[in-house]
This record gives structure tokens, sequence and C-alpha cells, in this order.
């Protein structure tokens, strides 16, 4: 039985969208199926470990409003965002007969999104398609402002679109059997508004610690819905990231992401890397006089209290200079990075030199 719900707007003229959020909201397809309306055919795209269960819900409630619904299963794990099984799926929805009235609809964690939104944003010069993330990572980020892609394997992301989705459904009862490495890498994510945009967010995460890891459903919701309006607030200002203010939700990305790429896309999961990269970038922003110790201790501390790593495996300096000027933040070869300046507040920061970068590389 759904829960109490909670909906957010993604304001984007004619390409706005709602994400709603509550509990049980998958079963039966209701609430999806009157979003996208009636659909001649839908084609889910579901990661292989959920295709037995939330994917096969999904597609059972679609078949209520689509005329056809087919389903495509990718392998697990952030290795399959890539060239290759890009054009795999492009070659399914072809074999399919999907035409451009078909839409796709994403169920799975941001690897599936990511891919499966590209797929869409590309196939036949672009479909529709919708979010159904069921991880914590993606319910608080990846499914919402419209970035879809694949990774090059030296760069992270390097490859894809802007394709907003038509709906995004957050049923935060997935998150139940989500395995316990793979959520606490998500509340990575989640510390990352804090941090960056939202002081009193912050105070609620350091007094919920708690509830958060035994994942407390009204806490969840709580959480997931203020990332989603900080999310959705902040697309609608920046959709395409040309002002810099939509770059600030890459906060320890920069760090991660080159982290993410030097060790092969698999020996740390998404969050894990963005947990580094905060450290790191917190780091940077104390030896440039950003910070102050206590701040750096706090964020610290709160990272530590929710189980996210503390430091990578050793990894050579160049190389990590090297990885992180493929970052599309960088400018003309220059590093750019976002670090805080005080609690809930954080800024795209130039000109910061090779020498700057590596002290914080060890």
């Amino acid at each position: 039985m759904a829960s109490e719900s909670i909906t957010v707007r993604v304001s984007l003229a004619e390409r706005a969208y709602e994400i709603h959020i509550g509990s049980g909201t998958i079963d039966g397809g209701t609430i999806l199926g009157e979003r996208l309306g009636r659909v001649p055919h839908a084609i889910v795209i579901a990661d292989s470990r959920i295709a037995d269960s939330y994917a096969s819900r999904v597609a059972h409630g679609l078949a209520g409003t689509a005329d056809r619904v087919d389903t495509l299963v990718v392998p697990s794990g952030e290795s399959s965002k890539c060239v290759a099984e890009l054009n795999r799926l492009w070659n399914e929805l072809l074999r399919l007969g999907a035409g451009r009235d078909a839409c796709v609809v994403a169920v799975g964690g941001g690897v599936i999104g990511d891919l499966g939104g590209f797929a869409a944003a590309s196939y036949a010069r672009g479909i529709p398609f919708a979010q159904v993330p069921t991880t914590l990572l993606s319910q608080v980020d990846s499914s919402v402002g419209g970035k879809v892609g694949i990774n090059l394997p030296g760069a992270k992301n390097m490859v894809g679109a802007f394709w907003q989705p038509r709906f995004v459904l957050i049923d935060t009862s997935t998150l139940a059997t989500l395995p316990r490495r793979e959520f606490i890498a998500g509340l990575a994510e989640v510390v990352k508004y804090g941090v960056a945009l939202d002081a009193a967010f912050l105070d609620f995460l350091e007094a919920n610690t708690g509830p958060l890891l035994d994942r407390e459903p009204s806490v969840l919701r709580r959480v997931i819905a203020r990332c989603c309006e900080w999310k959705a607030a902040i697309v609608a200002e920046d959709e395409r990231e040309t002002t810099g203010l939509r770059a600030v939700l890459n906060y320890g990305h920069t760090f991660g992401h080159a982290v993410e790429s030097l060790t092969g896309y698999g020996e740390y999961l998404h969050g894990e890397a963005v947990a580094i990269g905060m450290r790191l970038a917190a780091r940077l922003a104390a030896i440039l006089g950003r910070i102050d110790s206590a701040f750096l201790d706090r964020q610290d501390r709160l990272l530590d209290a929710l189980g996210l790593p503390r430091a990578a495996r050793r990894l050579e300096p160049d190389a990590m200079l090297a990885a992180m000027r493929g970052d599309k933040k960088a400018s003309r070869g220059r590093l750019r990075f976002v670090l805080p300046s005080r609690s809930g507040r954080a800024e795209l920061v130039d000109g910061v030199t090779d020498d700057q970068a590596r002290s914080v590389l060890g």
C-alpha cells in the first residue's frame, strides 16, 4: 500500500516534469501509467539484479496503459556504461521495432538511468523516457536533471546528452533490499547537498545518522525530497551547466571521477569515490584558506559516522592530475574544482595550480 507521498516539480517550460516520492508506488503501475498516458510501445531497460523483481512489476503495471511492453536487461555495474552496451541497446530497440512513439522506462540505479536515458536520447534522434530509480544514489541525484551518457575508459560521463525524463517515480521501499554497501555509498551524494548547498540540511543529517543508516522511512522520504528539491531548483536555473550554478552539484566529483577512472570503474562505487573526493576537496579548500580545520573535521566526522571511506588506495598524483584535466569542468587544460567556503556554501573555483592539487594527493 502506498504511504504518504511527496511531489517535486522540475520547472523547465515545455520540458517540465514531476518527481513522485512515495512507498509502494511501483506496484500497480497506476501513477507511472497516468503520467505517461497511453503509450504504443514501452521498453523497460532494467538492471539485471532487479529484472525479476522491481522491473517485472513496473512492466506488469505498464501493461495496463501501453499497447506493448518489452524488457531489455543490462548487466549490473559501472562497466555497463560503455559504447558496447549502448550499441547493443540501439540494436535491440531496432530489433523490437521501436519507433519514435515508443517510450523507454529506465528501472535501476544511476548506471541504468544514464545508459537507458542516453539510448533514448540518441535512438531515432530522441524518444521519450521515464526514470524509476531503485538506489539511493539515483533517487537523490542522477535520476533528476536530464544528464545521460556513458563513460570512456579515460573519463567518466564524457559522452552524453541533456535529455529530460517525462516523469520520475521514486519508490523508497526499493531501498529495503539495497545492499548495505550501495546504500551507504548513496549517502555521499546526500551529504554533498548539505555541505555545498544547505546548512540546515547538514545539521539535520548530523542529528539523524542513526535513523538514516536504519533506513527509517519517514527520514528517507524527507532526505530524498530535500535533495530532489535542490536538484530541481538548480536544474531549472542552469539546465545545461552554462552559468556554473549546476556545477556546484559536482562537489567531490572532480577528484572522485579520477579515482573511478584510474581504478577501472569497478573498485569503488560512485558514491564511495565521491566521498573520497569530498574529503580531498575540503582539504584543498583548507590549503587555499577557504575553510578552517573545524569545518574540515566536521565533514570528516559526518562521513565517518555514515561509514564512508576515508581514502582511496595509493594512486599516482600525476595520473590523478591527468585524469582531472579530462574533467568536463576543466577549462583550457586548467583545473577547476567545486570547493566549500562555509557550511552550506560551495563555489566553482578556477586557477588551482597543479602543486596545490598535488599537495592533497599525498
